[in-house]
């Protein structure tokens, strides 16, 4: 085909290919063991698949209304009141959406205009700052504190400005595996308190939480709820992320908002999943358990690295393990990742790429949500190095 001769005004001119898709090319290309994406290797509940099965028979095929299905909405409400003990309306509150990263994006979407500022914790996931740039908007990056990335409560308050619109956060946090405390919670309440802020809080590895810590959701403070969208997952909580299916809790004010964006970016998600998944949650021991089940997982492979060269990080959510290799090389994270895929057969992710300035710590990104097998594949490896 003959190439477009007009004049393309980029949008996102420092943008190329994730560093998801360049990892995922070098993965396959080399037959390597894939630690790299965040996904399961182990399949999805029977029980599940079976519930989207019998909906599909049912003749629930055609589009869900754009909020999402009602008995979804409401599951999800129970679901939040039982675990959290605060009542987000079915109505009103709560909105199905096609995964998390399009609720990110909506969400954004709606908030975000020409000269607003959003802050984004750095290392961030990979789709906040776009999100923002194609909206007009200005991000401005607070440097979580290597090594446990902690936030740096001093620095915050001094980059508030009165063009500040959004501030993202992310617990358990992808690609670090942190977690915020009651006490981080509570200092971000009383920093946005009389403020025209809204807080986005990604919430989707919210039951991947180890070692006896609390998840504290937006939702359990009542202040900052108020400013609040809570973003959800069934994809990382029932190992379907191809499913994409997410959520979106706010107060009725913000979701009237949010709604405008959404019906025009997606309108609806998949319906026979949106009635599977009401069906699922309705049972708690579906998702009450996950974090043990996970933890079981980050410490087999963290056993399995005892006698390696790599230093293992603090990981106290999400699916992923952070690995230390500086005294094993001084290359930097993208080059000693490619060495691991080409002569070691292994595939994990840099951390570089989600700082602004590609900050290098000499840390990589492991996925640990596999089957036993594979993870005792992947440790033999890294051991041996």
């Amino acid at each position: 085909m003959e190439a477009f001769k007009g004049t393309i005004h980029t949008k996102l001119p420092e943008t190329g290919s994730s560093i998801f898709a360049i990892m995922s090319q070098l993965t396959a290309e080399n037959n390597a063991v894939n630690l790299s994406q965040g996904f399961p290797d182990f399949p999805v509940s029977e029980e599940l698949i079976e519930r989207v099965h019998h909906y599909m028979k049912e003749g629930m095929n055609q589009y869900a209304p754009m909020p999402g299905v009602k008995p979804l909405r409401e599951a999800i409400s129970h679901m939040f009141n039982d675990k959290y003990g605060v009542t987000y309306d079915a109505d009103t509150e709560i909105n199905i959406t096609a995964g998390a990263t399009q609720a990110l994006y909506a969400a954004i979407s709606t908030f975000i205009k020409e000269g607003d500022e959003a802050i984004i914790f750095e290392p961030a996931y990979d789709c906040y700052a776009p999100a923002v740039t194609l909206n007009g908007g200005l991000v401005k990056y607070s440097r979580l504190q290597f090594p446990d990335f902690s936030i740096n409560w001093d620095e915050l308050p001094r980059m508030i400005t009165h063009r500040t619109r959004l501030i993202i956060i992310n617990s358990p946090q992808n690609p670090t595996g942190s977690v915020l405390s009651r006490e981080d919670m509570e200092r971000l309440e009383r920093i946005t308190r009389d403020t025209d802020i809204i807080v986005l809080s990604d919430e989707v590895y919210e039951h991947l939480i180890f070692d006896g810590l609390t998840h504290q959701s937006a939702c359990l403070f009542p202040e900052l709820a108020q400013r609040t969208l809570v973003i959800g997952s069934f994809g990382k909580t029932f190992h379907a992320t191809g499913w994409k299916t997410g959520f979106v809790l706010a107060p009725e004010k913000l979701m009237t908002e949010f709604r405008k964006v959404h019906q025009f970016v997606v309108f609806a998600s998949n319906t026979p999943v949106q009635y599977a998944i009401a069906d699922f949650i309705g049972n708690k021991e579906n998702y009450l358990h996950l974090g043990t089940f996970y933890q079981a997982k980050r410490d087999l492979f963290a056993e399995g690295l005892k006698d390696s060269r790599f230093k293992v990080l603090p990981a106290h959510g999400t699916y992923f393990q952070l690995l230390d290799y500086s005294a094993i090389s001084n290359e930097t994270e993208m080059d000693f990742a490619r060495l691991l895929v080409e002569k070691h057969k292994i595939a994990a992710i840099p951390i570089a790429p989600f700082y602004q300035n590609h900050d290098d710590h000499k840390v990589l990104r492991f996925c640990f949500a596999k089957k036993e097998e594979t993870l005792i594949k992947a440790t033999k490896i890294l051991s041996g190095i």
